[in-house]
């Protein structure tokens, strides 16, 4: 971070002599953020953020630091950049950033509704799988004990890899059996 030597009058529309004096180096962005040069980079190019320039360095001002949190932000929980800039470019239209709090709250309450449903599918799947994952770990049981009907065990020994058919362990499951008949 660096305090700017102090402003000329010309230099009042300076968005930069605007900022208080601190501005910020790529740098001091890349240590911060834990991002890389390159990402803030991209992030310029897609005009998210929008840092000036002092020979050839970019120099950042709090502005483009608050925005590059927000993308951070975010990305972190999933937002598309589109998304992200949609939300950024509200903040500009001066009420106060009613309309952005507005449009961000909604989008938060959408993301976390379809993350919920797919939190439960995801359960429902796993449930699925576990049912499943039992079902063959029995007939596994069974085959290498020797026991039940249909058996393998004079052919697969103990320790050797015996078959197992997928129609059965779909049989197993509730309510195939009806399906089937």
């Amino acid at each position: 971070m660096r305090d700017l030597p102090q402003a000329h009058a010309a230099d009042q529309a300076d968005p930069l002599s605007q900022s208080g004096g601190e501005v910020f180096t790529i740098r001091d962005l890349v240590k911060e953020c834990g991002v890389t040069a390159r990402t803030l980079r991209f992030y310029e190019e897609k005009g998210l953020i929008s840092p000036r320039r002092q020979g050839l360095e970019r120099v950042y001002t709090r502005r483009d630091r608050a925005r590059l949190k927000y993308v951070l932000l975010g990305r972190n929980v999933g937002f598309s950049l589109d998304e992200v800039r949609e939300m950024l470019d509200l903040y500009d239209l001066g009420d106060g950033q009613e309309t952005q709090l507005t449009v961000a709250l909604a989008k938060f309450r959408e993301r976390i509704a379809r993350l919920e449903r797919q939190k439960a599918d995801i359960e429902r799947v796993i449930g699925e799988l576990r049912r499943a994952g039992e079902t063959v770990e029995g007939m596994l049981e069974r085959r290498i004990s020797g026991a039940g009907p249909g058996t393998d065990a004079d052919v697969h020994p103990p320790g050797s890899k015996p078959r197992v058919r997928m129609k059965a362990a779909r049989a197993a499951t509730p309510g195939e059996q009806d399906r089937r008949d």
